[in-house]
């Protein structure tokens, strides 16, 4: 899909060169933009795609430099949301595309970072199978290129609206991930939030805003009709959420989220992820993590409960 196809080819030449475009006004509106950026190898390009099949247009490996013209161009036609991916294959990028992300805001388009992520091992894993150099590489190795290029990205990421991190997602996983944050089209609400459960053993999820410990709860693991089951399983949640202790901590940290959620929310952050983690993420964690999504939802938030470690065991 091209952008000429959205501003049509038809009608002649305009007055700014441009085809398609109505002579009377070449003033721009403002778009949805989301800038897809990360580490290569984390699966930007597959971000991408999702995307597209939301019904964003999508261009691939798009300089800094150009990410304003491009997104004005498209505002003229009838593009409304716009998404690009940026990432070092445009070399000298990462302070660019700050700066480029800046002048978009003050040219009143509405951009948002996407920052995707996976751990080191996980990426050496991925560009051996595919027997691929990483782009900064050069006459280094492997880990050089990932550990230049985190480096690199130090500033934007910081910065990144949403983090995925896709280490342990397959790549329905992701789209439900993104999905959950983008595919309310004029009615996305100004908080979506993901509630993850996952186990402390497999390590703490790197994309999490919010940490919570479900291990204080006497756990299911050590009764042999429930050992089997999750945290899914009705037994399971029975079990975890009728202990003492369990409903005064959901209740006091609804009430935190409570407290957190309009502060976040003046702060222009649209997406929380909230991880409730347990020993290996198969029992307290994932009741404790549907509970909170219900309620989170029940409080007209956007919420979704996922399950990074969950059969994993």
């Amino acid at each position: 899909m091209t952008i000429e196809a959205h501003l049509g080819r038809d009608g002649g030449p305009h007055g700014d060169g441009v085809p398609g475009l109505d002579p009377a006004t070449t003033e721009t509106q403002p778009l949805d933009v989301v800038v897809v950026t990360g580490l290569s190898g984390a699966g930007k390009n597959s971000a991408g795609r999702v995307l597209e099949d939301l019904g964003w247009f999508v261009v691939d490996n798009l300089p800094p430099a150009l990410l304003l013209p491009m997104v004005e161009l498209g505002a003229r036609g009838d593009l409304r949301r716009f998404a690009a991916v940026v990432d070092v294959r445009s070399r000298a990028f990462s302070s660019d595309l700050q700066e480029a992300i800046r002048v978009l805001s003050e040219a009143g388009h509405r951009p948002r970072v996407i920052y995707v992520h996976a751990r080191e091992d996980v990426l050496v894993r991925r560009y051996e199978s595919v027997r691929r150099e990483h782009p900064l590489q050069g006459s280094g190795t492997l880990i050089d290129g990932i550990s230049e290029e985190r480096a690199l990205l130090t500033g934007i990421a910081g910065e990144a609206d949403l983090w995925v991190d896709t280490s342990d997602l397959n790549v329905h996983q992701l789209r439900a991930t993104l999905e959950n944050a983008f595919a309310r089209e004029g009615q996305t609400p100004p908080l979506t939030a993901t509630v993850m459960s996952f186990g402390f053993k497999y390590g703490l999820p790197l994309d999490a805003d919010l940490v919570v410990d479900a291990r204080f709860l006497p756990n299911p693991h050590w009764i042999p009709e429930l050992r089997p089951r999750t945290g899914q399983d009705a037994e399971v949640r029975d079990y975890v959420l009728g202990q003492d202790d369990a409903a005064e901590f959901l209740d006091r940290y609804t009430d935190v989220l409570r407290l957190l959620i309009p502060g976040y929310r003046r702060e222009g952050k649209r997406y929380l992820t909230l991880a409730v983690g347990c020993t290996g993420g198969k029992h307290r964690s994932v009741a404790i993590a549907e509970e909170f999504a219900r309620r989170l939802t029940a409080d007209g938030i956007a919420a979704a409960a996922r399950h990074r470690d969950l059969g994993r065991e």
